[in-house]
């Protein structure tokens, strides 16, 4: 198993939003988190990064390469990312340098893991990364700024960033939320050659069911900080479970639907004692006040956090 998370929980002063969450990912396997925003997919994503925000503490095992990484120290951290593992971020307009061509910022990718090589051989091999990620004509964006290009063109050069050190997992937060759909269908592309080319490892963090459908190999159903339904893509989308992964599916707009179902209310801020999702659920009874239940193997390889679910 290249990653194991063991009951990863982030906090806050005051507040938890990733509460005691488990999961693994085979090399070459693709694992999508889905859910609401604030649900604890990116948090999860930065925490295996070590890039939290200023003020939260990840505790748990996260054991990669049979590394622990919270175990290791800062500069072992350093080492690793980039090399072993890498992160695509949200929104490249801000994750990129305003100040620095893409192309420098490209050479300075792979310079962090490849010291002692000249200029030429850098400039060489990110024009390489830039034509693998569909830029054929490095030249042509060699000098150019990150809002001189267009936001399929910064995803880009993003992921030539993050691929630049050929890590073995792939940390991918939302790379295509802000990518109308036919860039959106260009990246998802390229991102399926690249991973099946480097033989590496995914996660993939996104609100949009149809994405991890036909890129996930197993997938992760997050809902206030807790995992909610895990299991096999097949299985989840097939057979669905929880109530949540169930309103998630009825959310989806349909070709031709004039109306289609919402999920009431909002994801809670504050946890009170009990199922988090009880006051949006249609199925809740009284004891989904009583405790938070426990995330239970309802069938085999499909785990669901819910006591009112009939696997029959």
């Amino acid at each position: 198993m290249l990653l194991e998370v063991e009951n990863l929980s982030v906090s806050f002063p005051g507040s938890r939003p990733v509460e005691q969450i488990s999961f693994s990912i085979e090399a070459g396997k693709t694992l999508g988190v889905v859910g609401e925003s604030g649900c604890g997919k990116t948090l999860t994503a930065r925490s295996l990064m070590r890039l939290l925000p200023e003020g939260a503490v990840a505790t748990g095992t996260l054991r990669f390469g049979g590394q622990d990484l919270l175990a290791l120290s800062p500069k072992d951290m350093r080492a690793l990312r980039g090399r072993e593992l890498a992160m695509i971020f949200q929104d490249p307009l801000t994750a990129l340098n305003p100040v620095l061509a893409v192309g420098r910022q490209l050479e300075e990718a792979i310079s962090v893991h490849a010291r002692g090589v000249s200029r030429a051989d850098l400039r060489s091999r990110a024009a390489e990364m830039l034509a693998k990620v569909g830029l054929s004509e490095p030249k042509r964006y060699w000098g150019q700024y990150p809002h001189e290009l267009s936001g399929g063109m910064r995803q880009r050069v993003l992921i030539a960033m993050a691929l630049a050190g050929h890590p073995r997992l792939l940390l991918a937060d939302e790379p295509t939320t802000a990518l109308d759909v036919t860039i959106q269908a260009q990246i998802l592309e390229l991102m399926a050659r690249l991973q099946s080319e480097m033989k590496m490892a995914v996660l993939w963090i996104t609100h949009d069911l149809s994405v991890v459908s036909h890129l996930a190999d197993d997938v992760l159903v997050m809902y206030a900080g807790h995992i909610v339904e895990r299991g096999s893509a097949s299985e989840l989308f097939g057979s669905p479970m929880h109530p949540y992964t169930r309103a998630l599916l009825d959310s989806v707009p349909a070709i031709g639907a004039r109306r289609w179902e919402g999920i009431p209310g909002r994801v809670p801020r504050e946890h009170a004692p009990g199922c988090r999702f009880r006051d949006r659920c249609p199925k809740a009874t009284p004891r989904c006040a009583e405790a938070v239940p426990p995330l239970e193997e309802k069938r085999p390889g499909h785990f669901v956090r819910c006591t009112e679910v009939d696997c029959r």
